[in-house]
This record gives structure tokens, sequence and C-alpha cells, in this order.
């Protein structure tokens, strides 16, 4: 069976927050850095710079779900579980 516990709960919730800011925080200069470097002329290039923008912002978003609601869980668990 698997044994969740309250603290562990708590901690990946926590954790989930932490992601959303460091999402907010991290995904503008990401996006103008790559807007930057990828100089567009063409409305096919925008287009093209749209759809790259638009699957980076949603791999940091799994990433940083994952991996703080991850850390956050074993956090609590650890320390107050």
């Amino acid at each position: 069976m698997l044994d969740i516990s309250l603290a562990g709960l708590i901690g990946a919730i926590c954790g989930t927050f932490v992601a959303g800011v460091n999402y907010h925080l991290l995904i503008g200069a990401l996006e103008r850095r790559m807007r930057e470097h990828g100089q567009t002329q063409t409305v096919e290039e925008r287009d093209r710079m749209d759809v790259k923008l638009s699957l980076m912002r949603r791999m940091v978003l799994a990433t940083d779900l994952f991996a703080f609601a991850a850390v956050g869980y074993w956090i609590g668990d650890r320390f107050w579980g």
C-alpha cells in the first residue's frame, strides 16, 4: 500500500507554490533571451518562434512542477513527517 504522509503532502503543496513563483520569474528572462537571439523577419519565422516559445514554456512548467513538488514532498516527509 502507498503511504502518504500529511507533512509530505503539505511539503509538496508548498513545492508546487514555489514552482509557480519560479516559473513566473524564470519564463520572462528566458523568453526575452530567446527573442533577442532569434531575430525574426518574416511572418513564418515569427510563427515558428511562437511555437518554440510555447513549447519552452510548457517544458519549463512541467519540469518545475515535478521537481519542486517532489523536493517539497521529500523535505516535508523527511524533516516534519
